[in-house]
């Protein structure tokens, strides 16, 4: 026919013992870089998120993740009240505040 049949080739030398170790070690490498470049931030970023928002406090001033300015009026377990005008409050989650805004930063509240 067209095409011949291929047949395997005799039996090479015996691998060197060492080459599975060397084969994987530029995968370990890899895996240490995506540690510590970004699964160790994250997990540090995520840390500090969870810390700021068990503080969360009446009077606080926060921006939601949504972009919402406001101040925090009433504060329970899972979500909290904010004022973002006068006589106007709405309720997000604890988890949707993003940022924690220093006194003062929302004056005309």
């Amino acid at each position: 026919m067209l095409i011949s049949p291929a047949y395997a080739q005799a039996a090479g030398a015996a691998a060197d013992p060492t080459g599975g170790i060397m084969g994987f070690l530029p995968i370990i490498l890899m895996f240490v870089v995506l540690w510590f470049l970004m699964i160790r931030p994250q997990m540090k970023r995520a840390k500090e998120h969870k810390a700021m928002v068990e503080a969360l406090a009446k009077g606080d001033e926060v921006v939601t993740q949504g972009g919402v300015a406001g101040r925090i009026v009433k504060v329970g377990d899972n979500f909290v009240s904010v004022e973002v005008a006068p006589n106007v409050e709405i309720t997000v989650q604890r988890q949707a505040v993003s940022t924690v805004l220093p006194k003062g930063t929302l004056k005309a509240l």
